[in-house]
């Protein structure tokens, strides 16, 4: 699953992050490492961005770049 498929309130954790060169770098500089846990805490009322807890800061992302971050649910 990828990062924007979690729904509100589901903890994930991160297994991959994709993208591409500076882009990849910048999203791991977020905190999207592999391992991490990440919560969706919500979206804007259009749907997007969407917003998520990493590492106890709140990061908003546009969809299509949730979608480069695969995550598992955490049980």
């Amino acid at each position: 699953m990828t990062l924007d498929g979690l729904a509100k309130g589901i903890v994930g954790k991160v297994t991959v992050v994709g993208g591409t060169g500076s882009f990849r770098r910048r999203l791991m500089e977020l905190g999207l490492l592999p391992g991490t846990q990440v919560a969706r805490t919500g979206s804007a009322p259009l749907g997007d961005p969407l917003s998520f807890l990493v590492r106890g800061a709140v990061v908003c992302l546009r969809r299509d770049d949730a979608r480069l971050v695969e995550v598992v649910v955490a049980g």
